[in-house]
């Protein structure tokens, strides 16, 4: 079942050259899709489409057999900043899209902790931002994306600005997180071997449209030392070469 299905998008933004032409694209429930390329090939323009964040000018975005024309309850948004609020402790970031609802119940709050101590913060509850690492701030980001149980998450290169050590860990432990939930997600990047250790499927963008899929047999669940098997490096190699071809 494609439950987010993306149906001959065009967009282009105010005296500018169309930036997104003709882009089909399906995700099924629980699928990691990563979309890859060069930098203002449009892969930021599809998410926000998919997400509902942009209106396409032509073709349209369903969830679930529902036209998306806005950002849902059942979605969720990871970016490159943590963007987290400085004057919140660690957990009231966490639980900030159910607070600003109504009344956090004890039962939110619980989970919130959970999720927590699911990325490795569980004694950082009561910290404030600014008391935290780069990577420390991406897993705050991560674990407030999930806080209302996303059916899908959109991820714009969350992970660029961290260090490769760190951004190796947090991949490890993002996707633990997304199998445990069940959560699909969409997900932005510059990065080949970060695509491949991620994704279920990856496409390639070149000037406004998806020029190649790439299915990624991996077994799951990923391991760090896979990023070092001949089968990981012959699929980074392949879309490596398939990206060199658009030039």
């Amino acid at each position: 079942m494609n439950f987010l299905q993306l149906n001959g998008l065009h967009f282009a933004y105010p005296e500018r050259s169309e930036v997104v032409h003709d882009v089909c694209l399906q995700l099924a429930p629980g699928e990691i899709h990563g979309l890859i390329g060069r930098s203002g090939c449009g892969k930021t323009t599809v998410l926000k489409l998919a997400a509902g964040l942009l209106a396409p000018q032509q073709g349209q975005v369903q969830l679930k057999g529902e036209r998306v024309q806005q950002p849902t309850a059942e979605m969720g948004f990871v970016f490159q900043a943590p963007t987290l609020l400085n004057w919140l402790s660690v957990l009231d970031n966490v639980l900030l899209p159910l607070s600003l609802h109504g009344s956090v119940t004890d039962n939110q709050r619980a989970y919130g902790l959970a999720l927590l101590d699911q990325v490795g913060l569980s004694a950082h509850g009561h910290d404030k931002p600014h008391q935290l690492s780069g990577g420390q701030q991406s897993r705050v980001a991560i674990a407030r994306a999930l806080i209302t149980r996303p059916a899908v998450l959109f991820m714009d290169e969350p992970f660029a600005a961290l260090d490769a050590i760190t951004r190796e860990e947090l991949q490890r432990d993002f996707l633990a997180l997304c199998h445990a939930q069940g959560t699909a997600v969409l997900f932005v990047t510059h990065d080949i071997g970060e695509a491949v250790y991620l994704a279920d499927h990856v496409s390639l963008m070149h000037a406004g449209r998806l020029h190649a899929a790439c299915p990624i047999a991996l077994p799951r669940p990923r391991q760090t030392a896979m990023r070092y098997t001949p089968a990981f490096n012959a699929l980074c190699e392949q879309l490596r070469h398939t990206m060199d071809a658009t030039l």
